[in-house]
């Protein structure tokens, strides 16, 4: 049957009003992203969930409808019902039929994190057979390996876990974080998240590479106490979960988090002075990773 695909250009402050007309108009689905991609007037966006944040300030506004139906008056009707002005017109394209997950599987190609580290997806052979491979269903968790903060978690564990660590992956998403610490030697890994969806997630990939990782809900206890705890999160629920990682973590044992941004980094490690002495550790495209060592607030 096919898709058509009507995009139009608005001021940013309008996008949202926009795609609400048009999904009420019969769009099946719309999707909002920086008309200005890819030039020198193309605008980074970064935020915790939940902030305020303005939208570009020219934005594509982009709705999928069916292939029989009239797509363009569609878009006219949204733009009346919204006021909305656009800008340069819309413009209306036919979508054939296609094989989605064979299209979305091309997405994903194995990822070197690291040194020895390699995340392959399912339906490719490693690139290294005798690296450590990592392999991984990408999915509606997050922890692909196309991250920067994934890649700085996972190339700080190559460097700092010692064979025999027991380790704790504080929202571990797909259970990346664990996995590949069980791979690289340690004697155990706790992964703990509060989305039911992650938590499968962690379970499917750990037992597609053989590891005996718990998956434990965050709102359950976690017995015992590691000497890494790690968490690629977000700046404002590290700076909350502080009291809870270092409680976590044995004395001198390693706290890493990740999720933060180079601007974010002095808030996190405030908040963890009565706890960890921590640092920036390592930086990639505006992220970084701070890691340091637990103890009694008197020794930090």
């Amino acid at each position: 049957m096919g898709w058509q695909r009507v995009e139009l250009v608005v001021a940013g402050e309008d996008a949202e009003a926009l795609a609400e007309a048009l999904e009420a108009a019969g769009a099946i689905s719309t999707e909002l992203s920086d008309a200005d991609a890819g030039t020198p007037g193309e605008s980074a966006m970064f935020a915790e969930p939940g902030a305020d944040m303005a939208l570009w300030p020219r934005c594509r506004v982009s709705a999928l409808f069916a292939g029989d139906a009239d797509a363009a008056r569609a878009a006219g009707e949204a733009l009346d019902a919204s006021g909305v002005a656009s800008i340069g017109g819309a413009s209306v394209e036919r979508v054939e039929d296609a094989d989605w997950v064979a299209l979305t599987q091309r997405q994903f190609e194995p990822i070197r994190a690291g040194e020895r580290l390699w995340i392959v997806p399912t339906w490719h052979q490693p690139p290294e057979p005798g690296a450590v491979n990592i392999v991984l269903d990408p999915g509606a968790a997050f922890g692909t390996g196309s991250h920067p903060t994934t890649r700085l978690c996972l190339a700080w564990l190559e460097r700092n876990l010692r064979r025999g660590d027991a380790v704790i992956d504080y929202g571990c998403g797909s259970g990346i974080l664990a996995i590949a610490a069980l791979k690289l030697g340690a004697a155990s890994a706790v992964a703990t998240d509060i989305d039911p969806l992650a938590l499968e997630a962690a379970r499917y990939n750990s037992a597609r590479n053989g590891v005996a990782l718990a998956v434990v809900d965050a709102k359950t206890e976690i017995e015992g106490r590691a000497q890494v705890t790690i968490a690629n999160i977000l700046a404002n629920p590290l700076r909350m979960l502080a009291p809870i990682l270092a409680s976590h973590t044995r004395p001198g044992g390693w706290i890493a988090l990740s999720g933060i941004l180079e601007d974010q980094a002095e808030d996190v490690i405030a908040s963890y002075a009565p706890f960890a002495r921590l640092a920036v550790d390592s930086r990639e495209a505006g992220w970084v990773l701070i890691a340091g060592r637990a103890g009694p607030k008197n020794e930090c």
